[in-house]
């Protein structure tokens, strides 16, 4: 049970402790348990993953981290409810809040700043008391909604009982052209396994769903392109590479091959579109040039280092990436947000914008792959970047089920479990005979927001939200107990750039929730790569920033990794400019191996943990030179760059 808080020691008693993390961190422990949360970190920490962001860390690295600032051997144990009440703990980069919800649960007053509008809404969102049943209700009401105007367009029929059935989503193909004329390419002809066996595939010919045991007896017909894997990306007649239609709509390259449907008699079932499914799909079309969605420019894609991708396939506007069903989902969700009270629109609003990720045409099937559930989507940012898929799927949202991709099933994982964790958060628990989950008895994840830095000097489980760059921080000197963070690495992840793709859309949804006009370029990252100077000159002035709110023995710790040694000079510069020496450095799991996104590439599956006092706080560390830098081992290659950069410092 926790302490009452009349025994709690003082926050300045705490921070006048020493810091065991200057010393020790149970490196061992950290590691095991991030290598069980790596694998799917949204099932271990709910809550937090209510909205896109990009590399967040593993929530119990930084629970571990928070644990050992704690001066009682007794509140150090992992397992031990809260500990920090009454310290206050700043994150000016707080991206996905991993800090913010960590050290809430843990009773701490917290301070959350990002440049971007999109952590600090969902912070907003995940932190603030709620009642869930006031939730469930709203949302059953917005979902009703939807239906009532859009459910005949999600339609379809089953193909044994010809009883009306709805869709679970559409199959297209990508048109493509060579000298020979007209052609179709897809991921693969195959769209289902049983076992090793296809148990359902399309018909090169005549794009025919054809299932197991069945033949197709059609013969080519010049009116039907052939239908191509993508694999042969040349045409074996002429020579020729395939090329994308560049001068028509994105969403329009496609052409629907296959209906998915779900019979309450006959489950799944893959069918070719009939006359009446295509009649659907014309119908949104012709709906489309009237939607109110707002200005063509106001969708406009920039060109960032990611959204070049977009421009290089001559998609300069972010509408061109949705079907016209989409676009009325979206259309409908704008007009019915706007009745609820504004925490249950920002809810709702951001539960819209996240399903945009499975509720595009760069959307993927899954399916077809052995051992994959046959509805399994393969998301839009699944590579963490722009893809453009052979075989696009086109979800349908409203689908009345907890299926991969729907409004319902983001529900539930999004805001219903998320919240019921937050109540009762729970951890991996290290059992000798295999993990398991136990409750943390006392805490819970969430707290008050507050809109003064001065009420974070009284009570617990307070957050200050700022949208606003880290380099100018509205807070008073001496005011921060400690800085938790994870910056930007370097040019690594391009999460402005790429977040812009919910950004045309939540400024919609909530149009005087945030700053949407902010300006990008006080952004912490290097947009090329190439050492422009950006990350150093933005970073710089953060960390001095840190070291002015910091109080005499607070800490800046942070995680960090990147292969090229451009990055490490650029974060070791910054670091020297504030006045930051290293204290400790360790070095922890951090990435899934085998993730989408970094399988079969040499990535880096380590962070270094950072521990940085300011330099005239009397706290020392000799560091050596390391003789090399390792770098067969992703954790030695971490732990060697550390190393360097305390000598630097």
């Amino acid at each position: 049970m926790p302490r009452p808080d009349q025994h709690a020691p003082s926050a300045a008693a705490r921070r006048l402790a020493p810091l065991p993390i200057d010393r020790y961190f149970d490196q061992a422990f950290a590691d095991e348990m991030a290598r069980l949360e790596a694998y799917n970190k949204h099932h271990y920490r709910p809550n937090t993953y209510m909205h896109k962001w990009w590399a967040r860390r593993c929530g119990s690295t930084f629970r571990l981290i928070l644990k050992h600032l704690l001066a009682e051997e007794d509140e150090r144990d992992y397992y031990a409810p809260g500990g920090l009440e009454g310290a206050v703990i700043l994150d000016p980069m707080m991206g996905g809040g991993t800090t913010l919800h960590e050290a809430l649960r843990m009773g701490a007053n917290v301070v959350g700043v990002d440049i971007d509008p999109i952590p600090v809404l969902q912070a907003r969102a995940t932190l603030s008391p709620v009642p869930l049943a006031d939730l469930e209700a709203a949302f059953a009401d917005f979902s009703q909604a939807l239906q009532a105007k859009l459910a005949p367009l999600y339609r379809t029929c089953c193909r044994e009982c010809s009883e009306e059935a709805p869709l679970r989503f559409v199959l297209y193909g990508s048109r493509r052209t060579c000298a020979c004329g007209p052609a179709v390419l897809v991921d693969s002809n195959v769209l289902r396994y049983e076992g090793d066996e296809p148990a359902v595939r399309l018909c090169p010919c005549c794009h025919a769903v054809v299932h197991e045991g069945e033949s197709c007896a059609c013969s080519p017909s010049p009116a039907t392109p052939p239908l191509v894997p993508k694999e042969t990306s040349v045409c074996p007649t002429c020579d020729q590479p395939y090329a994308e239609l560049s001068d028509v709509p994105f969403y329009a390259r496609y052409t629907p091959l296959v209906v998915v449907g779900h019979c309450s008699q006959h489950d799944l079932f893959f069918a070719s579109p009939t006359p009446d499914d295509r009649e659907r799909l014309a119908a949104a079309d012709a709906r489309r040039p009237s939607l109110a969605l707002g200005s063509d420019a106001a969708f406009a894609v920039d060109g960032g280092p990611k959204s070049r991708d977009l421009l290089s396939h001559n998609v300069d506007g972010y509408l061109d990436l949705f079907s016209s069903r989409q676009l009325l989902y979206l259309e409908q969700a704008m007009a019915v947000l706007p009745r609820f009270d504004p925490l249950i629109r920002l809810n709702l609003s951001l539960l819209v914008s996240t399903s945009l990720e499975f509720n595009s045409m760069l959307c993927g099937y899954k399916g077809a792959r052995r051992g994959q559930r046959p509805g399994a989507i393969r998301h839009t940012f699944s590579y963490h970047a722009y893809s453009f898929p052979y075989t696009a799927l086109e979800n349908n949202m409203l689908f009345p089920q907890k299926a991969s991709g729907t409004l319902e099933k983001l529900f539930h994982d999004r805001i219903r479990r998320a919240r019921r964790w937050a109540a009762r958060p729970r951890e991996r628990n290290l059992a000798p005979d295999g993990p398991r989950f136990v409750t943390i008895q006392g805490e819970r994840e969430g707290g008050e927001e507050v809109a003064s830095p001065q009420t974070l000097q009284t009570g617990q489980r307070r957050f200050l939200l700022r949208q606003a760059s880290a380099a100018t921080l509205d807070l008073p000197d001496d005011s921060v107990d400690h800085v938790v963070t994870d910056p930007p690495y370097f040019d690594s992840v391009q999460y402005s750039d790429l977040a812009a793709f919910f950004r045309v859309w939540l400024r919609r949804l909530l149009p005087d929730a945030a700053d949407w006009e902010y300006d990008l370029s006080a952004s912490a990252v290097d947009p090329e790569g190439n050492g422009s100077g950006q990350y150093t000159a933005v970073l710089s002035d953060i960390f001095a920033e840190c070291r002015r709110v910091l109080r005499p023995g607070g800490r800046l710790i942070f995680t960090f990794h990147h292969w090229r040694a451009r990055g490490w000079a650029a974060l070791t510069l910054a670091l020297q400019r504030a006045g930051f020496h290293l204290v400790n450095h360790y070095v922890v799991h951090s990435e899934n191996p085998i993730s989408v996104h970094i399988a079969n590439m040499r990535a880096l599956t380590h962070d270094a943990i950072l521990v940085l006092a300011a330099g005239d706080d009397g706290v020392t560390h000799s560091w050596e030179r390391p003789p090399a830098v390792g770098k067969e081992d992703s954790a030695q290659f971490c732990g060697d760059c550390a190393t360097l950069l305390g000598w630097l410092l």
